[in-house]
């Protein structure tokens, strides 16, 4: 047993200190927003009130999830260079938000991101299809948020990982239920300041026994265990996969419901932009740390010791937070993990929530006139309804590494909900068909050969061998999305589709009616 595991899964008094102090925190938060959440806008968009800056901060918050701090800090310690893949390709995806995709949405939309796709189209078919693809992705991203939030806890204070994840969909239920976006936005503040300040806490303490030098860092790696370390290949060795979870990542971003539901919250596309700049810049600077951590963890706590205490590796970055500060350091990085994890958890619940409220019962089933109050009733009831999914989905796929959980949801989103997005807002000829096609492909075919994929066929249900060969099928599924959303709009086009685009083109590009 290494010094890093000393005490682990004993309950700490410092630890429950913080883990209090931050609830106690969120919960004051929850209160505060829960007197100022009246309305469908507030509970959905925080009554448009956030400003820039506000924005920025909470955008990175929700995108620092688990699969960043804990994930890959896992993947790197356990596989080496490999394990910044995650690092790159989530970081490169956001210049295609903040030049493509944050104005348009802010200027034609109201909640989700739905709403810029059936802006021009009919909407109760587009709906459906994009609310399918949004509870698709939601679903693979909750299961690695609980999953690191069960084993964190754990842990930490030895509760069952089973309790963990009830206790963490039970929280995350409370904060959206009372709070709505108004809460969730600023939990997601409070969590990045505390993220970012412990990240860099925790990457200066390892620098410190490489006298602040890089270089030292991943030459002790190295010398421990092979120049491999430093070179491609260890975790994904097929270019093919590599090149299919680039593409996931970089696209996938741009087509994440929580992450596209943050613009309603800005008063207009100029704050939209701002809050993608600002949001690229602190994630960046994030993620140029977990490079310093993922490799810190791998020379001071060493491999074998982070798996067994989890399988999956996601208790690095706590185990090298215990090593360096002691148990103090430990309870602090834990509560910040978990500030993390509940956060995302509470964002990906409020759009989940809104596209069943919003998409499928206002839009479809009530044909845009729902009773009054209606809607966010039927909000709060999803809420509790995803809380209960993510509690057994986190529960099923406990061991899994979360930032590859993550890649997974990613893919859904890079098929299912960008193509149908960028062909509504950037080609004239997108029709209803097309774009409803689009996303059921989508996100049929990403199911499907995910199913098939040895994520599933040989890691999870320990089969021979898979019938999918790559573990991340988004180089298949995201041409054939786009294909399909072309194609079908070429063959059944809207007899006004070209007319409805040219009244709806000043909007999408000035935010004018």
């Amino acid at each position: 047993m290494t010094q890093a595991t000393v005490g682990l899964g004993s309950p700490d008094r410092v630890a429950v200190a913080f883990f209090a102090g931050f609830i106690t925190l969120t919960l004051a938060i929850t209160y505060w927003a829960s007197r100022l959440t009246r309305t469908t806008e507030d509970f959905y968009a925080a009554g448009r009130s956030v400003t820039a800056t506000q924005n920025g901060i909470a955008l990175a918050g929700d995108y620092m999830s688990a699969a960043s701090f804990l994930g890959i800090a896992g993947l790197v310690s356990t596989s080496g260079f490999d394990g910044l893949i995650y690092s790159t390709g989530w970081l490169v995806g956001w210049p295609i938000v903040l030049f493509l995709i944050a104005e348009p949405l802010r200027n034609l939309g109201r909640y989700t991101f739905a709403d810029v796709v059936a802006a021009r189209l009919d909407p109760m078919p587009v709906r459906i299809a994009a609310a399918c693809g949004t509870l698709a992705t939601i679903a693979f991203y909750l299961v690695a948020q609980m999953v690191g939030a069960g084993g964190l806890v754990h842990l930490l204070f030895g509760i069952p990982y089973e309790g963990a994840v009830v206790i963490v969909g039970f929280a995350m239920m409370a904060y959206v239920l009372f709070g709505g976006m108004l809460a969730t936005t600023w939990v997601q503040i409070v969590k990045a300041v505390l993220l970012l300040g412990g990240a860099a806490a925790l990457a200066l303490l390892v620098l410190s026994r490489f006298n602040f030098d890089p270089r030292q860092l991943f030459a002790a790696a190295a010398a421990k265990y092979g120049a491999g370390v430093l070179a491609p290949g260890k975790l994904v060795s097929n270019p093919m996969d590599a090149i299919s979870l680039g593409l996931a990542l970089m696209f996938g971003t741009a087509g994440l419901p929580h992450i596209l539901m943050r613009f309603y919250t800005v008063p207009d596309a100029r704050a939209a932009r701002r809050s993608v700049f600002i949001a690229t810049g602190l994630i960046g600077l994030f993620y140029l740390m977990t490079f310093v951590l993922g490799f810190g963890a791998m020379v001071l706590v060493t491999p074998t010791a982070i798996k067994a205490v989890d399988a999956g590796g996601n208790m690095a970055a706590p185990m090298l937070a215990e090593l360096l500060g002691g148990r103090p350091f430990l309870g602090f990085i834990a509560a910040v993990a978990f500030a993390t994890i509940l956060a995302v958890v509470a964002g990906l619940a409020l759009s989940g929530a809104a596209a069943i409220s919003h998409d499928i019962w206002s839009s479809v089933i009530r044909r845009g006139q729902p009773k009054p109050g209606e809607e966010l009733k039927v909000a709060r009831l999803a809420t509790i309804a995803l809380a209960m999914i993510a509690i057994v989905l986190g529960i099923a796929f406990k061991g899994q590494n979360v930032a590859f959980m993550v890649g997974l949801a990613f893919a859904i989103a890079a098929s299912a909900n960008f193509p149908a997005l960028v062909l509504s807002v950037f080609w004239r000829r997108t029709s209803t068909a097309g774009a409803t096609s689009s996303m059921i492909i989508g996100t049929v075919s990403t199911l499907t050969l995910i199913t098939l994929s040895p994520a599933v066929q040989i890691d999870l249900l320990h089969h021979a061998q898979a019938f999918f060969p790559l573990k991340n099928p988004a180089i298949v599924t995201i041409p054939l999305s786009f294909a399909t959303g072309i194609i079908v709009s070429l063959l059944r086009p809207d007899a006004d589709g070209e007319a409805r685009y040219a009244a709806l083109e000043k909007r999408l590009l000035l935010g004018a009616d």
